[in-house]
């Protein structure tokens, strides 16, 4: 690291799967653990939130692997639980590996059109398959007031949701109100989970669904780029707050193929004009590519290490046991940083903890250096 970055870094070790700090398991009262046939998790976005869950959602499934486990979700993150062509009903497989039942809403789309018939018919549609369920408890891991309102929808006896949400009124809807313990999203969504399990709960590996033609679109993609080891660079970030110098990346990408390491530029929807800056920036260096998340899923799988900021795509390799540099600026890498994964975390001691959504790029990320990205990098990548 150079001294100009002021950053913090830290290298994890053991097997490079999510999980929570260790709590006191005295903290769980030792009542029976109840019998649960129909669970229904309401998580309904964003990509790097979603990821956040699984943790929760994998210990849920432990603790009662004969319950059929619901899950509603967004439409465009569905594929983070089942793949594209895959049935969202039924057995689980490979495809959709987690849940028996993938429910997903339009909510932004609807919202524009709530009063039109196809809109309404859609509406129908998803109501009447997820109270079908007949789930006998929902958990609300979002604590908006409409994850909330649509966990006590869905007509599950039991209620469950944190007691200081992230939207206070949330609170109204729950009928059990566990308090969030934790400093990581991932460890308070864990907390949750436990006082629906009753017991003490221990972080498990995570899976993601596999697409075999997606998993087949990106081998071919890579045997035409003749690209076994590549690195992952993802300059995108939800604001511009959190957003790192996209000329920069495309410097550090430019560094690394000086170094024998090809690096690719990943961009999602909205973010073509961020890829195609950094790409000039690496004189040629790497080539921008979007992908289709279940794309993205069998990309990031194949990665030697991923370098971004706070966005899904980071906490997606992180998931996946990828190596990973996470450029931080206002948010706080301790609540949503890269978790049980080998990482260096790179963060300004100036920057701000905010989730105030400037578009300006924060002032404490611009002291973040192209030198200390590339360290951090190459010290990982001579690590794994």
């Amino acid at each position: 690291m150079t001294p100009e970055s002021h950053t913090a870094s830290s290298l994890a070790t053991g097997p490079a799967v999510m999980g929570f700090a260790q709590r006191e398991k005295s903290d769980l009262l030792p009542i029976p653990q109840p019998r649960i046939q129909r669970l229904l998790i309401v998580r309904l976005s964003s990509m790097g939130d979603v990821i956040h869950t699984l943790p929760a959602a994998y210990a849920l499934r432990e603790s009662f692997p004969q319950a059929a486990i619901g899950w509603l979700v967004e439409e465009r993150w569905a594929e983070l639980l089942c793949a594209p062509r895959a049935s969202r009903r039924g057995p689980r497989s490979p495809q959709r590996p987690l849940v028996d039942w993938v429910h997903t809403v339009r909510l932004r789309g609807w919202r524009d059109s709530v009063f039109s018939l196809p809109t309404l018919q859609q509406i129908a549609t998803v109501w009447n398959d997820v109270r079908g369920a007949q789930y006998d408890i929902a958990v609300d891991l979002q604590g908006a007031l409409r994850s909330a309102m649509l966990a006590r929808w869905s007509g599950a006896r039991v209620v469950y949701g944190a007691a200081e949400p992230r939207e206070s009124p949330a609170s109204l809807l729950y009928n059990r109100k566990p308090i969030a313990r934790g400093r990581h999203v991932i460890e308070q969504n864990l907390s949750v989970a436990e006082a629906v399990a009753a017991r003490h709960l221990e972080p498990r590996p995570v899976d993601f669904p596999r697409d075999p033609e997606s998993e087949e679109r990106i081998a071919a993609r890579l045997r035409a780029r003749r690209s076994s080891q590549f690195v992952i660079l993802n300059p995108g970030a939800g604001w511009g707050a959190k957003r790192w110098p996209v000329e920069r990346y495309g410097q550090v990408a430019r560094s690394l193929a000086d170094h024998g390491i090809p690096p690719i530029l990943n961009y999602g929807p909205g973010e073509g004009d961020l890829a195609r800056a950094a790409a000039s920036a690496s004189g040629g260096a790497a080539e921008a590519i979007q992908c289709s998340l279940s794309e993205l899923i069998a990309l990031t799988r194949r990665a030697r290490l991923f370098i971004g900021g706070d966005t899904g795509p980071t906490h997606l390799a992180a998931a996946l046991g990828i190596p990973v540099v996470a450029i931080f600026g206002p948010t706080d890498p301790a609540r949503n940083g890269p978790y049980r994964t080998r990482s260096i975390v790179l963060r300004n001691p100036a920057s701000p903890t905010t989730h105030e959504r400037r578009t300006g790029p924060d002032e404490g990320l611009l002291e973040i250096g192209v030198e200390a990205v590339v360290a951090a990098a190459r010290e990982l990548l001579t690590a794994s």
